[in-house]
């Protein structure tokens, strides 16, 4: 993924009229990639590895891997989830309500956003206020980097089990959505853990791994199979399946006690208690029955796998808690 390049005089970080990072964002790369990394419009040259810059990416991946059914799906469905354009405030709430940090006030503040996806989290980053680093495995950077063209963000493309970033070096770690979809769960969490600097706090969550029976589980059903059909097939046999089973699927999941066990069989993500439109809870529905069926890992863990995960990273005051995507934790490194 990177070239040897042998140096010239005439190399600069800020002066070279090709650049197209703002100011702000070449102080947030300097920060994380070292001071003495070279800027300008196709590449990043940093001790002598030179990292391509495409579409305003800055790219340590050049494609999607493992994750290329996310890749699909963010393409397809870029600002389904976005507040600004559902009407609701579904990803606001959940943001302030699983990292208890604040919605505005964090000017200053540094964070790495793992795993950005669309980006409907990353304008919610950007209203506090802070610089952001995000980045995604895949492809579903640039849809967000589309959608999020701010001077306070620097898009990557990068693994997070293989992060390039400077140890010790960000205020926050955010990572919502994402570490069950990795190969490791756990050494993701590590991973993470090292970025962030003595006093920073990171919020996380995964899936949850326990013995209740849930809805959203119907997919462990399937995925033995789901996971090694096409992409763009199964999304064309949700497009047409999922519009015709939703109704049922919601007279099934509101029916009281047994809702919850008829529910679980087949696998359909059902936003019926939303103030979703109805045509939005038929994209989500596809979106997410897509996101629930197609990628490669799903990996969840349980309450006191969290746990030991910060405290082996040397956590010394965190919460691991049930959240709404399962698993949250948030913690202060000592």
């Amino acid at each position: 993924m990177t070239a040897k390049m042998n140096k010239s005089p005439s190399e600069n970080n800020t002066n070279d009229e090709s650049v197209k990072f703002s100011q702000s964002q070449i102080n947030i790369i300097h920060a994380v990639l070292g001071e003495d990394s070279k800027i300008s419009r196709d590449d990043i040259i940093i001790n002598d590895d030179k990292i391509p810059v495409t579409g305003g990416v800055i790219r340590f991946r050049t494609d999607s891997g493992y994750a290329v059914s996310f890749a699909k799906q963010w393409t397809k469905f870029q600002i389904n989830q976005y507040d600004r354009n559902n009407g609701t405030n579904l990803y606001r709430d959940r943001f302030l309500r699983e990292t208890g940090w604040p919605a505005k006030g964090l000017d200053g503040e540094l964070i790495l956003e793992a795993g950005c996806g669309a980006g409907a989290f990353t304008c919610q980053l950007l209203e506090t206020g802070a610089r952001i680093l995000s980045f995604d495995y895949g492809g579903a950077v640039d849809v967000a980097k589309t959608h999020n063209n701010s001077s306070n963000v620097v898009f990557l493309q990068a693994d997070i089990l293989d992060m390039p970033f400077l140890q010790n070096r960000f205020d926050r770690v955010f990572c919502h959505g994402v570490i069950q979809h990795t190969p490791d769960p756990q050494g993701a969490f590590a991973a993470l853990a090292r970025m962030v600097k003595p006093g920073g706090r990171i919020s996380i969550d995964v899936y949850l791994k326990d013995r209740r029976i849930e809805t959203w589980k119907a997919k462990y059903l399937w995925r033995w199979l789901t996971k090694r059909i096409d992409p763009d097939k199964l999304m064309a046999f949700l497009e047409i399946s999922i519009p015709l089973w939703l109704p049922f699927d919601t007279m099934i999941k509101r029916t009281p006690v047994f809702g919850r066990f008829l529910g679980s069989i087949i696998p359909c993500m059902n936003y019926f208690w939303t103030d979703l439109s109805r045509e939005e809870r038929i994209q989500w529905a596809i979106m997410n029955t897509f996101d629930a069926l197609s990628p490669k890992y799903d990996k969840p863990a349980s309450l006191r796998e969290v746990d030991s995960w910060f405290e082996n990273a040397g956590f010394e005051k965190y919460e691991v808690r049930r959240g709404g995507n399962g698993v949250v934790g948030n913690g202060i490194k000592k």
